[in-house]
């Protein structure tokens, strides 16, 4: 179990407004979660039977058909739906105390709100141990089942920080001792430049609007990706792929 499970804070109430997780992958890494709390599952008997259910968990059996009322539409459920509280929140101070010796990296978005971008965003974070993903939270996706989908389980793995000021909370990582580096395609260096051997926090703006000025004011050093003319920019989840994985053999190095 990763260390930072017991920095989130616990007794969050259960509201009728709880997420509905669809797949096998979201659905396991959930379950595999001793800090989720978990209301009822659907599911196929052939399903149901491939997992240890825990104790206390409702179960209703159900055919694949009737599943798909729980999803959006079209959506692979792969004959499991299950309904979840929202994991407790992760105070960013926690956050930034969690050991970090060999200088994983951080990632800050600035106002990026489409949840299959942030799912696939945590996928990639995970994969690469990111130490945490920070958001702001009026500005970011609520957990869904369409976002736990796109993460694949890294949403159970990554720690989600919700700031109210961004910049402000800028202000605290870079007291943590984080280089931050925001990326965009203005910069005059590239990733690979600007990234040094210690902590490195990255920090990606939405799709066409980039990061906000303010943001980008409370950043060390910009940068840009080394991409072809011919493309504008990319899409901010493989954006955040290549930067994580650039700084990933930045502090291997």
């Amino acid at each position: 179990m990763s260390s930072h499970k017991s920095h989130r804070r616990r007794g969050a109430a259960v509201t009728s407004g709880n997420p509905k997780f669809y797949g096998r992958h979201a659905v396991y890494a959930a379950l595999d979660n001793p800090e989720r709390r978990f209301i009822n599952l659907w599911g196929t008997r052939e399903e149901i039977g491939k997992i240890v259910v825990p104790n206390g968990l409702t179960v209703q059996y159900a055919e694949v058909n009737d599943l798909a009322r729980f999803v959006p539409k079209d959506a692979p459920h792969q004959g499991l739906v299950l309904e979840v509280a929202p994991l407790e929140e992760v105070w960013l101070t926690d956050a930034l105390a969690l050991p970090n010796d060999d200088n994983r990296p951080l990632l800050i978005l600035d106002q990026v709100t489409d949840p299959h971008n942030v799912g696939a965003i945590f996928r990639t974070a995970a994969a690469f141990d990111a130490v945490a993903v920070v958001t702001q939270d009026r500005h970011a996706p609520p957990e869904s089942g369409a976002l736990a989908k796109a993460a694949s389980g890294g949403l159970e793995i990554t720690p989600w920080v919700r700031v109210v000021n961004l910049a402000r909370a800028l202000e605290e990582i870079a007291e943590a001792g984080y280089w931050r580096i925001g990326l965009s395609g203005h910069a005059e260096v590239t990733l690979d430049q600007a990234l040094t051997p210690g902590r490195n926090a990255l920090v990606l703006g939405a799709e066409g609007d980039g990061m906000r000025r303010n943001i980008e004011e409370h950043c060390d050093q910009l940068a840009k990706l080394p991409i072809s003319a011919q493309m504008e920019s990319l899409n901010v989840s493989n954006a955040a792929a290549i930067a994580l994985y650039a700084a990933t053999v930045r502090r291997s190095v």
